[in-house]
């Protein structure tokens, strides 16, 4: 996905963990962070605390939504993904990707990978790998700041 792009549709999962998201649920009233991980992923381990942490200290003005892209056919063990899930307090809304359905929409290639809209659902940041969620943050303020000058 190139930047400014608008958020694809969010279907397609082969199940859901922690509740549902749709794409018009999640455009219009608040920015949305969507971040890929999979249970086979150490970096997404290493990440998700300051993940969690960020997901808790933004939780009114931010959605986040957690999609678990399997990267090979032992990531698919559904019990195996709700265990780490609980172990790494993945308390948001997890999407289920067996089948790489969004993954392709996102053209996503990477575990972690973060992408950031704002409220009207259009991309504004892109990272991969597990270092540099300060820069995220930097970012997710950024488009809150944006979002409170335009009301």
């Amino acid at each position: 996905m190139r930047l400014r792009q608008p958020m694809p549709e969010i279907s397609g999962a082969t199940e859901w963990l922690n509740g549902e998201f749709t794409r018009d649920q999640l455009v219009g009233e608040k920015p949305t962070l969507i971040h890929f991980w999979s249970i086979s992923c150490h970096l997404c381990k290493i990440a998700m605390p300051s993940l969690n942490e960020l997901r808790d200290n933004y939780k009114n003005r931010l959605n986040v939504l957690a999609v678990h892209m399997p990267r090979s056919e032992k990531d698919m063990n559904m019990e195996e993904i709700k265990q780490v899930a609980a172990e790494h307090q993945i308390s948001q809304p997890i999407f289920i990707d067996d089948e790489h359905k969004l993954t392709a929409a996102f053209e996503n290639q990477y575990v972690p990978a973060y992408y950031l809209f704002d409220r009207n659902g259009l991309l504004r940041h892109f990272q991969a790998g597990g270092s540099g969620l300060k820069m995220l943050e930097k970012r997710v303020d950024r488009v809150l700041e944006e979002m409170e000058n335009e009301e």
